[in-house]
């Protein structure tokens, strides 16, 4: 158990709206997307830009019993389908994958990182994964009550 491994956590939902207007949700760091993160997430911020690609976000993470900051600079390999954010600190990737589900659509969030090495690297591939997944399903559940919150409510929702 001595190297370091790749964790890789994700989760799946259905959201009840087109997925262009939950990837415009997603997208929308600075009007949406703050307002269906889980508790877990705290001191979210745009540092700059704030929609799609370009945008910086700072927040911290409060899982586990443990506290750490990220900063992600946000890439759209696929304009209004997926969506990067990459920790400008560490190897820490979250995809967002938006799919067309009928008039809904499916979200998936997925997130990749280098665990640490020895006895804690053990621990963080036990546990993290889990806790992760956690926050992930809650986040998903989040943005589908949003998202019908708002149905009808947005012309476009980058407006």
């Amino acid at each position: 158990m001595g190297d370091m491994g790749s964790i890789h956590v994700s989760a799946e939902g259905r959201v009840e709206a087109p997925a262009e207007t939950v990837y415009g949700y997603v997208a929308d760091m600075r009007e949406h997307h703050p307002r269906f993160l889980p508790p877990a997430f705290s001191g979210f911020q745009v540092e700059s830009g704030g929609v799609g690609a370009g945008t910086i976000t700072r927040f911290t993470v409060n899982a586990g019993g443990r506290s750490r900051a990220y900063r992600m600079q946000v890439t759209e390999p696929e304009p209004g389908r997926v969506l990067v954010e990459s920790d400008t600190n560490s190897s820490l990737v979250t995809t967002t994958t938006v799919t067309p589900d009928g008039s809904a659509s499916r979200v998936r969030i997925s997130t990749t990182w280098d665990g640490a090495a020895g006895v804690g690297g053990f621990f963080e591939r036990r546990f993290a994964p889990k806790v992760m997944q956690g926050i992930y399903a809650d986040e998903l559940e989040r943005l589908n009550a949003y998202a019908r919150e708002h149905a009808g409510t947005d012309a476009s929702p980058g407006s």
